[in-house]
């Protein structure tokens, strides 16, 4: 009898690319955020992905001091993956962004796979009322901002990582950055099984159509072949519409507000749950199985929540 393919539903809760007066909903103190991962691994998320904001005003932030209380909740309140970012902002080193992975050698944090233009000003067009200078801030200079992700600073990521027995959820926002994943996994640095997480509809990285994910699914099976778990993450709009279709295709999929502040037009999401009750009452509409967090670490070959640093 055939059984169910099962679905990773990684949670992103907060990030860079919203500020919180986009939405009252946007979590942005230590509790607010642990609030949010913990309630979207109980409404189905296997994996929850980490930033983490300065208490006062929101802004990003890669203090692990920032992160500790976070994850000190999380470990004690849930077994979900815990996947910290290494992107941190577009704004920051990358030192920066490496120190709370090198504090807390998670399971699994995110790896930018290129350099590339990174434009959030269009938001100033929906936006125009922020709390915060630095919000109307970094929007606006994201007009003259590269995401730096040089292959020396890809090298570096990964060779900590691999040192903690940390693995990456690679992230892909164009064909480009599937040849330089290929490029590291052909060295050795990057190890499989790749989870791949294919990223739409940001700009300065490919598009949102459906053509556009046919074509990342095409080339990322060209290039890896069965060494890789692929994940769909679509921005804004996109979310909900291509993880349905990605889903359909073979694909895990990635909700949260860090990626989209919507669950419908016009309609803010209120919560991470929200977001990922949603995919998964399309998922099992879809006759799919929801991963659980020990079924995900064995997809993706995690060493284990027994041999994080936190």
């Amino acid at each position: 009898m055939a059984t169910a393919r099962k679905v990773i539903i990684t949670s992103a809760v907060t990030g860079a690319i919203h500020t919180p007066s986009m939405s009252p909903h946007l979590p942005v103190t230590a509790d607010e955020i642990a609030d949010a991962a913990i309630g979207a691994a109980e409404a189905g998320a296997a994996i929850v992905h980490m930033h983490a904001r300065h208490p006062e005003d929101g802004r990003p932030s890669q203090d692990p001091a920032h992160f500790e209380p976070i994850l000190a909740r999380l470990k004690a309140n849930t077994d979900a993956v815990i996947n910290i970012t290494t992107g941190g902002s577009p704004h920051m080193t990358v030192e920066e962004r490496m120190r709370p992975v090198m504090a807390f050698s998670p399971e699994l944090a995110s790896l930018n796979m290129g350099s590339m233009n990174f434009g959030l000003y269009p938001m100033l067009d929906r936006f125009s009322e922020f709390t915060h200078e630095w919000e109307r801030q970094g929007l606006e200079n994201s007009r003259d901002l590269v995401f730096k992700n040089t292959f020396a600073d890809i090298e570096r990521i990964l060779e900590i990582g691999n040192a903690n027995d940390t693995r990456f959820e690679f992230e892909c926002y164009d064909i480009s950055h599937l040849n330089n994943l290929a490029h590291f996994h052909a060295r050795g640095l990057a190890r499989g099984p790749l989870f791949v997480q294919s990223v739409f509809g940001l700009l300065g990285g490919i598009g949102g159509h459906p053509e556009d994910l046919m074509h990342m699914r095409r080339t990322a099976d060209r290039l890896f072949g069965e060494a890789y778990e692929w994940s769909i993450l679509g921005a804004g709009r996109n979310q909900l519409p291509l993880a349905t279709i990605g889903s359909a295709m073979g694909s895990h999929v990635r909700v949260g507000l860090e990626d989209s502040l919507w669950i419908g037009p016009g309609q803010l999401a209120v919560s991470n749950a929200e977001q990922v009750s949603r995919i998964r009452t399309i998922l099992e509409a879809l006759n799919f199985e929801v991963a659980t967090p020990d079924e995900a670490r064995e997809m993706l070959q995690l060493k284990g929540r027994d041999k994080v640093g936190f």
